[in-house]
C-alpha cells in the first residue's frame, strides 16, 4: 500500500486559469491548486477532464499557488483538453511520485518534446546553486522546439543546443547525437533526462559508456497514480509510486525493458513504440 498522505490522493477541482500555446501540437495550462503548487521538479498530477478520463502529467512549473502542465493533444483526452477554455473546471490529483536530486555541479540537462517542461521547472531551481548548467534539446521540427527563450534566461544560450530531425533549428540530428561529443569535451557532475523512452534509452546507454550518473523520469501507462493498479510497471517498480525519475542503477535493473517493452491497456505487454 502506498504511504501518500491522504488529502494527496483526495481529488479537488479548480478551474483552468491561463492557456498558452507553446507549439502546433502543444499547450500549457495553468491552475489553482494549493498542494502541487508545492510539488518538487519530477513529481506528477493526475489531471480529470469531466466526462472524458484523468491523465498523468508532469509538472512544469510552480508560482504560489498556481500550477502549470504542458500538454501535447496526442489522444484523445489530450485533444479533448486542447478544446477547452479558460474557466473550465477540471479534478486534480497529486503531486505523486518522487523528484529529482538538485545537485549543485556541473548539470547537462537533456529534454525531447514536453519532456523539456519538468526539466525547465528542474533549472529553475538548479540555477542558484548549480556551477554550471547546460541544456540540450531536441524536436522534429523548429516549430516544436519548447521554452527556448526560457531556457535562455536560465541556462544562457551559449549553453544550449537545440536539434531537430528536418534541420529547420539547430543541428539536423537525433536529441542524442551531440551527447557523446559533448561529453568526451566537457565534465559533469550530473545528467538529467525526459522524453520519448527510446531517446532515454540511448541516453542511458551513452552515460553508461562515460561512468555517469544519470536520473531520467519515464512514463508509462498510469491509471491509478498511487502505485495500487500495477499498469505502470516496469521491472519490479511502479513508476507512479517508485519513479518517475529513475537513477542509472535502478535503470540497469530495468534495461532489458527498457525503450523495448511496457504494459498495454489490456493488461499485455506490448512494444515502447509500434
Amino acid at each position: 500500500m502506498s504511504n501518500l498522505p491522504t488529502a494527496n490522493n483526495t481529488m479537488r477541482t479548480t478551474q483552468i486559469v491561463n492557456i498558452r500555446t507553446e507549439s502546433p501540437t502543444v499547450k500549457t495550462y495553468t491552475f489553482i491548486d494549493s498542494l502541487c503548487s508545492k510539488a518538487r521538479p519530477g513529481q506528477f498530477l493526475m489531471l480529470w477532464i469531466p466526462g472524458i478520463d484523468e491523465i498523468p502529467l508532469s509538472i512544469m512549473n510552480t508560482t504560489n499557488d498556481l500550477v502549470s502542465v504542458s500538454v501535447k493533444a496526442i489522444g484523445d483526452a489530450t485533444r479533448h483538453l486542447h478544446t477547452l477554455e479558460t474557466g473550465t473546471t477540471i479534478g486534480i490529483r497529486g503531486p505523486f511520485g518522487n523528484s529529482f536530486t538538485e545537485n549543485q555541479g556541473r548539470v547537462l540537462l537533456i529534454g525531447g518534446g514536453t519532456g523539456t517542461a519538468p526539466l525547465l521547472f528542474l533549472a529553475k531551481q538548479l540555477i542558484t546553486n548549480a556551477k554550471h548548467l547546460a541544456f540540450v534539446e531536441g524536436a522534429k521540427t523548429k516549430n516544436e522546439l519548447l521554452f527556448i527563450s526560457e531556457l535562455d534566461g536560465v541556462c544562457q544560450e551559449k549553453n544550449i543546443i537545440t536539434t531537430t530531425e528536418d534541420g529547420t533549428a539547430g543541428l539536423q540530428c537525433l536529441v542524442t547525437q551531440p551527447l557523446a561529443n559533448l561529453l568526451d569535451k566537457e565534465h559533469f557532475d550530473m545528467i538529467y533526462t525526459c522524453g520519448p523512452e527510446i531517446m532515454v534509452k540511448k541516453i542511458f546507454e551513452i552515460t553508461e559508456q562515460h561512468k555517469l550518473p544519470l536520473e531520467a523520469s519515464l512514463e508509462r501507462l498510469m491509471r491509478c497514480g498511487i502505485g495500487l493498479c500495477g499498469s505502470c510497471m516496469i521491472g519490479k517498480y511502479r513508476v507512479c509510486r517508485d519513479g518517475p525519475v529513475f537513477t542509472a542503477a535502478q535503470l540497469r535493473e530495468v534495461k532489458d525493458e527498457l525503450g523495448i517493452s511496457k504494459i498495454g491497456f489490456d493488461g499485455s505487454r506490448i512494444p515502447v513504440y509500434t
